[in-house]
């Protein structure tokens, strides 16, 4: 096992991770910025580094400062949480060549899956099925309105390289498809400084699934069965469950024999998540996460595995030491994302926090970085706290989530704890009956 793991990483993931490392007698570095000096991730590790500025350009994705806070303290390994540079290959490539290891899957597939159109030609070289569309990037706008008329309207032009819903713009009728091509382009462009765009199906009434899996260096390879993350709002998740209320668990063995056969003839290895479009009873692969997820946590609950402490141990050499018939799934789980945001206009709402009181219980599970005077900066991704619980039974989770949001307090800032109580208590949620377009109709209308 590792002698010290450095944690490129803030908040409430850092602390995750600091916690699995403590668990296995691993000491932990970690990094921060000059407006992470009071962060609870800083005072709870066993040795801190100061990396620079507020910017995360200049503190949490400046990887020269990184690389020299792991050398300085005698860091062996290094894990990247999620966000920031959990699926930067070049990074990866750069803790490696330093003689470190990179907790995470080797750089040439954080590469080729980071990459949405090799990472579809790679998986549908392994059988795993696909949303029909183009065979790869759309050089121009006659081949975008060839790919519409060969699949037919709507379809969804997408970037290459993208994610966090930029660069993707519907196409109805053939009408729409030169400005939904260019405007793709554009966004793509200067996101992610590529403006290569892709075209698929659009789908009306699709649920958003995804499959979480593990793989080891000696050719072992399990899943942790699915995540419903259908409701979100402009393409980012806001609630998660484990299992899919929409799904069986013959349509869930299923996909998961598909998924780990493909990926143990791909050689990958540690934690990954693929993700797709559910909708009358057909699944279609959309992209592969090569890290950690931020829900994660729900799986853990329905499986009792530690998902983080599994990923050191890969990354150390250990094989994972079971198969896929010893992971049980046991009851349901539901995971809150509660953000420091206007529960109504999903504006930021940084600040100083007057009072923090975490809900507990049996079954209730708190990942945050919060405490009373901790003031939230401006300049990160505003999510600051995760509510869990795991109940034997889905309506006995969603009264234990209601609970338990009931209990939960946070004052000084505004939060979407208020909308995830007005979610608990909708129908439609109740009975599992929602698609990826329900969020948006169901805040419209409040």
């Amino acid at each position: 096992m590792f002698g010290k793991v450095l944690i490129a990483n803030r908040g409430e993931i850092a602390l995750r991770i600091q916690r699995a490392c403590r668990e296995l007698g691993i000491p932990t570095v970690a990094v921060h910025s000059t407006a992470d000096t009071d962060a609870m991730h800083v005072r709870l590790a066993d040795e801190s580094v100061c990396i620079g500025p507020p910017s995360a350009r200049d503190s949490y994705l400046n990887i020269p400062a990184i690389l020299s806070a792991a050398a300085v303290t005698g860091a062996d390994a290094i894990h990247p949480g999620y966000g920031f540079l959990s699926e930067n290959a070049r990074f990866a490539e750069m803790v490696e060549a330093h003689g470190m290891t990179f907790v995470g899957p080797s750089p040439a597939h954080i590469r080729m899956m980071g990459d949405k159109i090799a990472a579809k030609v790679a998986m549908a070289s392994l059988g795993v099925p696909l949303v029909p569309g183009s065979d790869g990037a759309v050089p121009d706008l006659d081949a975008a309105r060839a790919v519409g008329e060969r699949i037919g309207y709507p379809v969804l032009v997408k970037a290459a390289a993208g994610g966090g819903g930029r660069g993707m713009k519907v196409a109805r009728t053939p009408d729409e498809i030169e400005e939904a091509w260019t405007v793709a382009r554009t966004e793509a462009r200067t996101a992610f400084g590529d403006d290569a765009v892709y075209i698929e199906k659009y789908l009306d009434r699709p649920r958003h699934i995804e499959l979480q899996v593990m793989a080891d260096a000696h050719g072992n390879v399990v899943h942790f069965g699915e995540r419903d993350c259908s409701l979100q709002r402009r393409h980012q998740k806001l609630l998660e469950e484990a299992g899919s209320p929409a799904l069986s668990a013959a349509e869930r063995d299923s996909l998961g024999e598909v998924v780990t056969a493909g990926l143990r003839r791909l050689g990958y290895r540690n934690a990954g998540t693929l993700e797709f479009l559910y909708q009358d009873g057909q699944f279609a692969f959309i992209e592969m996460n090569t890290r950690l997820q931020v829900e994660h946590p729900v799986t853990e609950m329905v499986c009792g595995v530690d998902l983080v402490r599994e990923q050191l141990r890969v990354a150390a050499g250990h094989a994972l030491g079971y198969e896929q018939a010893d992971v049980e799934f046991r009851g349901h789980a539901i995971e809150c994302r509660v953000t420091a945001e206007d529960p109504d206009t999903f504006m930021p709402t940084p600040g100083r926090v007057d009072v923090f009181h975490a809900p507990g219980g049996l079954g209730v599970r708190v990942d945050s970085a919060l405490y009373a005077g901790y003031v939230v900066p401006p300049y990160y991704d505003s999510m600051v706290a995760k509510l869990i619980v795991h109940a034997p039974t889905r309506p006995e989770a969603i009264a234990r989530m209601r609970r338990a949001l009931g209990e939960f307090a946070v004052q000084g800032i505004k939060t979407t704890l208020p909308l995830h109580r007005r979610v608990m208590d909708a129908p439609e949620f109740q009975r599992g009956d929602y698609t990826i377009h329900w969020l948006e109709q169901f805040v419209s209308d409040a």
